[in-house]
């Protein structure tokens, strides 16, 4: 039998104490390093998720304003034409074939003009170069529009003559009697020189993060694309669009229909049934969280390195600060506490490592404010952004704080980006920036809401008070000069709560009603809702 001990047994190695607790500080400090690093990427991956979606849904519903506002134009100018030839359709062709030629060129809206009369002849067009006078119409889209009798709008289909993506746009003509003379009717070619074309031809371009934005039809083909080899492609399948076919707007995450993972903001167009989606991929998310994970680990090293040598040196004597600071780096990494007001050891070794802990964890907690503040503002003008506007907003309301609103929107901003590039356009904004900021009180909330449009809110202040607001930062904004020697104005709207609305899209939009009351009544002026 063994003996216990005996000669020739080798004696078994102990663990010491201190080896012991140099290894369980080791592994609390890579624990809680890695519960505090992947608590701030959740954190910062839902917040860069939460503001791309929001950024698109803004893009995508702004450029779907413009494009309602735009085909409504349109309508207007056709019927306007329509009511003018029903009192011309007895004069000569050529003075008819004049009108047409200064109806398609003082607007740009069409890219050639049909008077077509009620006996499907085409009469006079504009160009006169299409030699097509005299024949009868042949489009499917002229002949329906011929047979409803009723302004038409079709959808865009390829002509199989020259394969352009063409839209038809109809309004008929009746004389002073109400008998039915013909149908007007302009086409518009997506792919050239037009209106259209200019304002939506050239925004596709994707930028630095992969961002882009395209337009497609009812049927859920591709109208505009960066990639123009892709026009008129049928992309249907595309969860995105299938809510766009149906009229919806929204914001959501999804597949396109080459498999990558977007993020998409989109909105409908009343106007021509057309959708807009402004997407962003998931993967720069992805790229710009791994950016942020290596800048908080360039913060965090050098701190927890230094814990660790002294965890090392000294662990035999600072049991107990270990065991405090594991369980408060546990806590904070989960969300649930803040670094408390640590106070002086009686070890000196022991105080050494709670400063280190301290200075730790200032440097994270200010590379978190950093990102928040940056999540909270407009890089551009230094303002507050949509998404800080709306937190106040629902702050105030919840609260039931009275207040009115004022939305500012730059007039004829794109004709300062066309005439002297987005440069100059960024220097208006921030002087429009800088003039909000010196024309508030402590206490009042400025942001840029997107694009040209600035939102103000006034706290305790009833819409006329608000009015005296809006009328010195008009007229400061009038009286300055931009570079490029920019005379800059704008149109306001106000709208107060609760006497305007009890919701924030109730004021907002009530707000931008006037605003855009203000630019109908000849722009540089402010108008109050309801008034």
């Amino acid at each position: 039998m063994p003996r216990l001990g005996g000669a020739g047994q080798r004696p078994q190695k102990k663990l010491s104490l201190t080896l012991l607790l140099i290894g369980l500080v080791t592994l609390v400090v890579l624990l809680t390093s890695t519960i505090l690093l992947t608590a701030l990427y959740h954190s910062k991956k839902k917040s860069l998720i939460e503001t791309t979606l929001n950024l698109n849904l803004a893009n995508a519903e702004r450029m779907s304003r413009t494009m309602d506002s735009l085909f409504r134009s349109m309508r207007s100018s056709m019927e306007y034409s329509a009511d003018k030839l029903s009192k011309l359709h007895e004069l000569p062709p050529g003075q008819v074939d004049d009108y047409l030629e200064l109806m398609r060129k003082s607007s740009t809206y069409f890219n050639s003009i049909l008077l077509v009369g009620a006996d499907g002849i085409i009469r006079n067009t504009a160009p006169a170069t299409l030699g097509m006078e005299g024949k009868p119409v042949m489009s499917p889209w002229a002949v329906e529009a011929l047979r409803l009798k009723r302004p038409y709008l079709s959808e865009p289909y390829t002509a199989l003559s020259t394969g352009r993506m063409i839209v038809f746009m109809s309004e008929p003509i009746y004389d002073p009697d109400k008998h039915y003379l013909g149908q007007l009717g302009g086409t518009i070619y997506l792919q050239d020189n037009n209106i259209l074309n200019m304002i939506f031809g050239n925004t596709n371009d994707i930028d630095a993060s992969g961002s882009y934005y395209y337009i497609v039809s009812p049927s859920g083909h591709l109208l505009f694309h960066p990639d123009k080899e892709r026009i008129n492609e049928d992309v249907s399948s595309n969860e995105v669009v299938q809510e766009l076919m149906k009229g919806n707007s929204g914001q959501r995450e999804a597949l396109n229909i080459r498999g990558v993972r977007m993020l998409a903001g989109y909105s409908s167009v009343q106007a021509n049934g057309w959708g807009i989606a402004a997407v962003s991929p998931v993967s720069f998310i992805q790229e710009e969280l791994w950016s942020q994970l290596r800048i908080t680990l360039a913060y965090t090293l050098i701190p927890f390195v230094i814990l660790l040598l002294l965890a090392v040196l000294l662990a035999h004597q600072l049991a107990q600060p270990f065991v405090m600071l594991a369980d408060l780096m546990s806590r904070v990494g989960k969300g649930k506490a803040e670094l408390p007001v640590l106070k002086p050891h009686w070890n000196r070794e022991a105080d050494l490592l709670t400063k280190a802990v301290t200075i730790a964890w200032s440097n994270i907690q200010k590379h978190t404010d950093q990102l928040t503040q940056a999540a909270m503002t407009d890089l551009l003008t230094g303002l507050a952004n949509r998404r800080s506007l709306e937190l106040t907003m629902n702050q105030w309301i919840a609260a039931q704080f009275s207040f009115s609103v004022i939305v500012l929107d730059v007039d004829k901003f794109k004709f300062v980006n066309d005439t002297y590039g987005h440069l100059a356009g960024d220097e208006v904004l921030k002087q429009v920036a800088g003039i909000l900021k010196m024309s508030i009180r402590p206490g009042d909330v400025c942001c840029r809401y997107g694009g040209e449009e600035f939102v103000v809110l006034l706290p305790r202040t009833k819409a006329s008070d608000a009015y005296t607001v809006a009328e010195r930062i008009r007229k400061t904004l009038e009286a300055s000069v931009a570079s490029e020697a920019v005379k800059v104005t704008s149109s306001q709207g106000i709208a107060h709560y609760p006497s305007h609305g009890n919701s924030l899209e109730e004021l907002l939009q009530q707000a931008d009603r006037a605003m855009y009351k203000a630019k109908g009544m000849g722009r540089n002026r402010t108008v109050i809702a309801d008034e």
